[in-house]
């Protein structure tokens, strides 16, 4: 699990209706918007899941450090097993589906108390609303960067949006996309798949064929990708300017 760092892209995030706090659990330090105040119960659902992940590890350590898929474990706890899931669907290894995979938990479990839920976690979304959400796609020192949003409609959610970068961010990624962003139902999913995303680009020229490979896997919904001056997008995304 990564440092903590400062994350100051956080001060232009405004959700109407909808208040916003953190909650941290050691290095994890995530952004919630809820329709009232649920931090004690946040910050409980991010030491829980981190727990269940930080137990797995200490019993099998290979599983924080691997880069290719972990095998299935039928005993593995749900978050765990979830990521496990995520990371054998796209090709990577299991850690890079934790960020989105503790965002979901959390968000899941503040659902009971809370029609709208938008949980953060280092550029990892999860998103369950009952009107339009816009995630604007930042994606460093490319033209593009910012001028483009995700529009995601009530109907699609709860929904993961999830971002990796080769340039941008502490993620840890083989490839040089400015930003690559995927959707899907399953938070973990997405991002792990994100990540296999931008693995894939190495010039602006592999766009293509990586948006072609990723509209094959079953389970995301869409994505984009961008790399300098270029961008690649595909499946049922609705973009925006912003």
């Amino acid at each position: 699990m990564t440092e903590s760092e400062p994350r100051t892209y956080r001060d232009r995030l405004r959700t109407a209706g909808l208040i916003s706090f953190r909650a941290c659990s050691r290095q994890t330090d995530i952004l919630v918007r809820a329709e009232r105040r649920l931090e004690k119960e946040a910050n409980a659902l991010l030491l829980e899941g981190r727990l269940l992940v930080e137990n797995y590890i200490e019993q099998n350590p290979a599983f924080a450090t691997t880069l290719v898929p972990w095998k299935a474990d039928l005993f593995a706890p749900g978050i765990v097993a979830e990521m496990i899931s995520a990371s054998a669907v796209a090709g990577v290894g299991p850690m890079a589906a934790v960020a989105g995979a503790l965002a979901e938990y959390v968000g899941r479990g503040l659902s009971v108390h809370s029609r709208r839920v938008i949980v953060e976690n280092g550029g990892d979304i999860y998103i369950r609303t009952d009107r339009p959400v816009t995630v604007a796609v930042l994606a460093g020192d490319s033209p593009l960067s910012g001028r483009f949003g995700i529009k995601v409609l009530p109907e699609k959610t709860p929904l993961g949006v999830c971002s990796s970068s080769g340039r941008v961010g502490h993620s840890l990624s083989r490839g040089k996309a400015h930003a690559a962003c995927v959707v899907s139902p399953s938070t973990s999913l997405a991002d792990a798949a994100a990540t296999a995303l931008g693995n894939m680009i190495s010039e602006p020229g592999d766009l293509e064929k990586a948006a072609n490979a990723m509209a094959k896997i079953v389970g995301i919904t869409g994505g984009m990708v961008i790399a300098g001056e270029k961008m690649a997008v595909w499946g049922d995304l609705q973009l925006v300017a912003l």
